[in-house]
């Protein structure tokens, strides 16, 4: 009998994210074959600050598509039993790539790079005396022999890691510069003099820079995890850094499904009620002035609360707990996407009431040209710069808002890393002395730093794809 060394788990949000991933894939090669969305792109590219915000996006996006592929390990062979067994507990690829910060949990918090914990207590010392000071850390610094050796450590592991990530780098680059001269069937040294002096077309100068941060800043982490807590610890003694890297598929599935399920209907509502006037306009009117008259906080909160006692009455259909986290996420993203796509609504209302007096229109209508090749073929491609910079600013307010839900019990499971638990738990932490800091600190730095890049690439995107920004040029 073979046995499987783990039981894959598929999760609601994991099927769609593999769904939305196969559609932008597909969407990538339809785009190859149009020279008129090319061209857009290639404008995009050709900026450094949407190169720089497409490369820190990836980044987030491979963490969690890694902490996407769920699976359950094989439990050690009972003999005797020849049935094979698997754990209960849902871990991801992102787990076994980080399992030192998953599995060294100490007792309570500790500060970043710390040695010892935060907090004294009553210990025993060698001679059977007992003293009231800092006890040492289980597994942070446990390989110095001496406290006072720690700076040092974390110097030269920092240093070895630079070195190895120069190296990886200068082999990344050249690898990288190679492709381009074999490309462009010219010689390697003079495409590398092409992008040192920036004469190719695209800032390469731009990507190996932004590329040697990002090379630094995780060999770093991964070399300083191993025998350190770099982020400290929360009060169950979790590595904060874990907890952070864990919440980014929190914020990309609430950003990223949510606006899927808001689009569609910000879109059909908006050009209808745009286009065709008249009893449409107000039918859709009627509906998102209703819908914006009852508070979203409390509608989500009674959604959940729904959702929560269904799940409480059919336990037997959510085997662990990472599926009942994962429903109330799915569940989550569903009732926001139905509640935040009337700002949107409203815009594209606005603007095809102005695109349909447009010359062009008011010709093609006068020539007998049906109102869906209307929509399709003069409408939706001017307002698609108002959707593209519309979604980014949503997903970014979504991503901001799951912190909200969270504080008032509404947002995801308790059980689910993300950043608004972290932040909902830092607020008792703020209140110690010495405050707690770096739990709110890592979840700020990480929702800044994904919002910040999302702003800058809707911004860079609107510029590419505004047919009015391109006729001024």
């Amino acid at each position: 009998m073979v046995s499987i060394s783990f039981l894959p788990v598929f999760l609601w949000t994991d099927s769609l994210i593999y769904l939305l991933i196969t559609i932008i894939v597909a969407s990538l090669f339809y785009i190859r074959k149009q020279a008129h969305l090319v061209a857009p792109w290639k404008l995009v590219l050709q900026r450094k600050r949407g190169v720089i915000s497409i490369m820190i996006l990836l980044c987030y996006v491979m963490i969690g598509v890694l902490d996407s592929v769920h699976f359950r390990e094989a439990l050690p062979a009972i003999s005797g039993d020849e049935t094979q067994h698997y754990s209960t507990e849902v871990i991801t690829l992102l787990d076994l790539a980080v399992r030192p910060l998953r599995e060294h949990i100490e007792k309570t918090y500790s500060a970043p790079l710390a040695t010892h914990l935060f907090v004294r207590e009553i210990q025993s010392t060698a001679n059977g005396k007992t003293e009231y000071n800092y006890p040492l850390l289980k597994f942070s610094g446990a390989h110095l022999r001496h406290s006072s050796d720690k700076w040092q450590d974390i110097k030269n592991t920092v240093m070895k890691s630079t070195l190895k990530g120069l190296l990886f780098w200068l082999i990344l680059c050249a690898l990288l510069s190679f492709l381009i001269a074999k490309r462009q069937q010219i010689p390697f040294n003079k495409t590398l003099s092409h992008i040192l002096y920036g004469h190719y077309p695209y800032p390469i100068k731009t990507v190996f820079f932004v590329l040697l941060v990002l090379i630094l800043l995780l060999m770093n982490l991964a070399y300083l995890s191993v025998n350190y807590h770099v982020m400290g610890t929360d009060k169950v003694g979790q590595d904060v850094l874990y907890q952070t890297l864990k919440s980014v598929r929190t914020g990309l599935v609430i950003g990223t499904l949510t606006t899927l399920v808001m689009l569609p209907l910000a879109l059909f509502m908006g050009i209808a009620a745009g286009y065709f006037k008249g009893w449409v306009d107000d039918v859709i009117q009627y509906i998102y002035t209703t819908l914006n008259s009852i508070p979203s906080v409390l509608l989500i909160a009674a959604a959940v609360l729904m959702l929560q006692v269904y799940m409480n009455n059919h336990a037997e259909n959510f085997v662990t707990v990472a599926e009942r986290a994962d429903m109330r996420l799915l569940f989550l993203c569903l009732i926001l996407g139905l509640t935040s796509w009337t700002g949107l609504c409203r815009i594209l209302r606005g603007e095809t009431l102005k695109l349909r007096e447009a010359d062009y229109v008011l010709a093609a209508r006068s020539l007998g040209v049906s109102s869906f090749s209307i929509l399709h073929r003069h409408i939706l491609p001017n307002v698609m710069h108002i959707v593209m910079i519309a979604i980014v600013l949503d997903f970014s307010a979504l991503v901001l808002a799951e912190a909200v839900l969270s504080y008032v019990g509404v947002g995801v499971d308790p059980s689910m890393n993300s950043w608004g638990n972290m932040i909902n738990s830092a607020r008792l932490e703020m209140a110690r002395e010495p405050i707690v800091w770096w739990s709110l600190s890592a979840a700020f730095f990480a929702m800044f730093t994904l919002v910040l890049a999302a702003n800058l690439f809707a911004d860079v995107v609107r510029d590419a794809f505004d047919p009015r920004v391109q006729a001024a040029r």
